[in-house]
């Protein structure tokens, strides 16, 4: 999967977790720029997108991502076995 498809799977993921059809992200969007982006709903984000991409993310990986762009460069990653 590209990363241009990737990122689009990942709009609507966040789209439909903050409930929200307009939610635009970018590369940059970290969790200071969606008010309602607190803790439980980053954990509500991950599941959301293990179940998409079929992966399973450790807790590390998680920890270190500081935003969008970090999210989908790993998703990318794990996708193409790396």
């Amino acid at each position: 999967m590209k990363r241009a498809e990737i990122f689009e799977e990942v709009q609507k993921i966040f789209r439909k977790v903050f409930d929200d059809e307009q939610l635009e992200i970018k590369d940059s969007t970290y969790s200071g720029d969606i008010e309602d982006w607190d803790s439980l709903e980053h954990i509500n984000l991950i599941v959301a997108m293990e179940k998409r991409f079929q992966l399973k993310f450790d807790i590390q990986e998680v920890g270190e991502l500081e935003n969008v762009g970090e999210m989908i460069d790993l998703i990318e990653r794990r996708l193409n076995g790396q």
